[in-house]
This record gives structure tokens, C-alpha cells and sequence, in this order.
């Protein structure tokens, strides 16, 4: 029997079989039925909390926290185009992911350019591994592996 190992981003397309969790800021570490507790106005089990809501100039917050092996295979993330003080959104925004206990992260990285969007600027972007919306909703599709924690 022939097979052929799809690694990279030639298996986005594949069905996969392992366990899927959804880390938001409802749920922060990925744990098994603890996303979507929340009410929202469409109703319970709807990711009702899935925002982080009043971040500070200057402050650091976890978006997710994983602990064991796992591969993140979608980041989906929105932001506003502005805050009161500022239309920079995309540039002041640093994401930082840290793989197996790292004490310098691996990406470092505005959070505008990590999403194909520079300059501090919002754009369509339609290709494989990034998709950028028109209402910004901003998806990544690279596989990132990790053996013992993924923190981003």
C-alpha cells in the first residue's frame, strides 16, 4: 500500500482524526467542554465570553495556554479598527507564541503583519495558509507543533 506523509500546509485539506478543542477567553487553556458556557444573545453554548474585553496600553494577556502535545491548526481572531486614542490597532497589538517552555518566544510579531495586513493597515487577503475578511476577521491556517505546552 502506498502512502504519501502530508505535513505542512499540503494537508489543510485532509480530514483529520485527532481531538479538537476551541481556546477563547471563555476558555483559555482548551478544555474539553468548558467553551461556550457563557449566555450570549443568541442564546447558551454560543461562545457567549469569547472576547477580551478592556486590555491597558502596555499589559500582557494569555490568549491560550496548552499543556501536551498538540499541533494549532486555525488561529481566528478580530479586532477593532481603532481604539479612542488610536488607529493603529494592527501595529500596537504584539503577539508573541512560545513553544515547550520557551523563555524567548518563537513569534514575535505585530499582530496586523502576522496576518498579512502591514503597515498598521486592514486588507483582504484570500490565499491558503492566511485569510483576512473584509470585516476583519483574520484566520491562519499554518500547522504549529508542539511536543509539551503551546502559549500565545
Amino acid at each position: 500500500m502506498y502512502q504519501t506523509f502530508m505535513g505542512g500546509l499540503a494537508g489543510l485539506p485532509l480530514a483529520k482524526h485527532g481531538k479538537s478543542r476551541a481556546v477563547n477567553a471563555e476558555n483559555p487553556y482548551g478544555e474539553k467542554g468548558k467553551g461556550g458556557m457563557a449566555e450570549s444573545v443568541l442564546g447558551p453554548s454560543r461562545k457567549g465570553a469569547p472576547c477580551i474585553k478592556g486590555l491597558l496600553p502596555g499589559s500582557v494577556t494569555t490568549l491560550a495556554e496548552i499543556e501536551g502535545t498538540g499541533v494549532i491548526q486555525h488561529i481566528w481572531i478580530t479586532v477593532t479598527d481603532h481604539t479612542d486614542k488610536d488607529y493603529y490597532v494592527l501595529r500596537d497589538l504584539v503577539l508573541r507564541m512560545y513553544w515547550d517552555e520557551e523563555q524567548e518566544p518563537s513569534v514575535e510579531t505585530p499582530l496586523g503583519d502576522f496576518f498579512c495586513c502591514g503597515f498598521g493597515r486592514g486588507c483582504i487577503v484570500n490565499s491558503l495558509p492566511v485569510a483576512v475578511n473584509p470585516t476583519r476577521g483574520m484566520n491562519c491556517y499554518f500547522p504549529m507543533p508542539f511536543k509539551k505546552k503551546a502559549k500565545i
